[in-house]
């Protein structure tokens, strides 16, 4: 009778790159992060400095429900109160192939989409999402803030004093960079969620981000 193998687990791992196709990446085993190095095109970028200078709030929602023929999501009314900003179309556009693009990786029906302005850090604490997995970009300010593996004691996680205090442990992601971050809820990856957190913005300063959640 021969002796059952066991499968030993892939050693976990974040992967980056200066292309779309480094995203493809989070599909592998053992990666929770991966993330698009990518330059905002100017007018993109210039559209979030200006929308952040008007200090006005912004926080939306909406599910989508992806189109079966390929045709573009519908995004019309997202961040409609800013539409008369230069950049604005841009900007739209910017987002609905992000959408796109990340429901075509994981074969989404569903997607959640959030766009908000910030001015504090929304999730202070290093945590892990309890999702399949969520891209997401900072369009003007900081980006998030993330660990690698053994950075921290998982056990410990939401409590202050087992936090890293050497900044030199703390990983960044830049700002237009795109992150696919795995939650708890890939299967294959339970226990092994990205450790991250938001980042706590200058006083003063403010931060555009927007995440996608697969939701089906």
């Amino acid at each position: 009778m021969l002796a059952p193998t066991l499968k030993l687990r892939p050693v976990i791992s974040q992967v980056q790159g200066e292309t779309p196709q480094a995203l493809a990446r989070i599909l592998d085993d053992g990666v929770n992060l991966a993330i698009w190095q990518r330059r905002l095109p100017v007018h993109i970028a210039d559209f979030g400095r200006l929308l952040l200078s008007l200090n006005e709030p912004l926080a939306e929602s909406l599910v989508l429900e992806m189109p079966a023929d390929d045709t573009e999501p519908n995004l019309q009314g997202l961040a409609s109160g800013f539409n008369d900003l230069e950049g604005y179309e841009g900007f739209i556009a910017d987002v609905s192939w992000l959408v796109s693009a990340f429901a075509c990786l994981l074969g989404a029906k569903r997607i959640g989409v959030r766009l908000r302005v910030l001015d504090k850090a929304m999730c202070p604490r290093f945590h892990v999402d309890h999702v399949p997995v969520r891209l997401i970009t900072t369009y003007a300010g900081i980006g998030s803030e993330w660990l690698k593996e053994g950075a921290m004691d998982r056990r410990q996680l939401s409590k202050p004093e087992a936090e890293p205090t050497d900044d030199s442990l703390i990983q960044h992601i830049g700002s237009g960079y795109v992150a696919l971050l795995k939650g708890e809820k890939w299967h294959g990856n339970e226990g092994f969620g990205l450790i991250h957190r938001s980042p706590q913005p200058a006083p003063g300063e403010r931060r555009l981000i927007l995440t996608l959640d697969w939701l089906g």
